[in-house]
């Protein structure tokens, strides 16, 4: 779900990320990674945006990754060979705090092959960064902050001045998703309304999914129950199928998993019905 929220507000807020990651307020429209000719790569979230002079490359990252360095350079040459001539900046977002090296790694080398690109780390960046833009506001608990509670306390004022209704709902959702990787659920529900989330399309997403999920729960527990039921069917005939034979009650329930008690319910409901009389 983290992943799918940074990518709609990367989208969404296009003009804001520009201005953080750019240095202007740059309206940027979405490139399909199908439009570069191959697969894509497997990647937690990857973002191509694009205007008539440049395009913004952005992937977030929850965790350390070793494919990282590879994998920018490999997205790089898609680029070129779908854009020649556009420059390209490319950027690699952490969200976690890691002391892994890996989260500090800028370049590809191989050989004669050298390809370098950018790398933030969320909890270096000052926080007043993304205070400044209502479509970064849900990644201020992760900035370099010494209280994050507070700085959600800040955030959520501020979201509660936004004015369009639209873009408040997608704001205050997104960021208590994205608050969760550095605050607990309890202090998230204390300090962001939940009745402005309901209309946010990240809020109708996990309200889909987690019907979705249900749906699918209810499938499996009742193909299991199905399956159990199926089962125990089965044990009581071939029990009632011994008990026919005249095999003591001991033995029939050593070999078919019931207790005695059980198979002695079924010897007696055996005798009830070899008793009712014929038509």
């Amino acid at each position: 779900m983290i992943d799918n929220v940074c990518k709609f507000l990367a989208e969404s807020y296009s003009s804001d990320f520009a201005s953080w990651l750019l240095g202007k307020p740059i309206t940027l429209t979405k490139i399909e990674q199908s439009e570069l000719a191959v697969e894509p790569i497997r990647a937690d979230s990857v973002i191509f945006l694009e205007s008539v002079e440049i395009i913004l490359h952005i992937e977030f990252q929850t965790e350390p990754n070793q494919n990282i360095p590879f994998r920018m350079t490999d997205y790089r040459l898609r680029l070129y060979r779908k854009y020649p001539e556009r420059k390209v900046h490319q950027v690699v977002i952490y969200l976690s705090p890691s002391r892994s090296q890996l989260v500090h790694e800028t370049t590809f080398n191989l050989g004669e092959l050298i390809h370098n690109f950018n790398v933030i780390r969320l909890w270096e960046q000052p926080t007043e960064i993304f205070q400044q833009y209502q479509g970064l506001l849900p990644f201020a608990t992760l900035s370099q902050t010494n209280a994050p509670e507070e700085t959600l306390r800040q955030v959520a004022r501020q979201i509660e001045n936004i004015a369009d209704k639209q873009l408040q709902s997608n704001v205050a959702a997104s960021t208590a998703i994205i608050s969760g990787i550095a605050l607990s659920k309890e202090i998230i529900k204390r300090l962001l309304r939940s009745d402005i989330m309901k209309e946010s399309v990240i809020y109708q997403e996990i309200l889909h999914e987690g019907l979705a999920e249900g749906e699918a729960r209810g499938l499996a527990k009742g193909k299991a129950e199905g399956l159990a039921k199926g089962k125990a069917e089965e044990r009581n005939q071939i029990a009632l199928n011994m008990l026919r034979s005249n095999i003591s009650v001991d033995v029939v329930a050593q070999l078919t998993g019931l207790t005695a008690k059980q198979v002695q319910k079924l010897q007696n409901l055996f005798a009830k019905k070899s008793q009712k009389p014929k038509k």
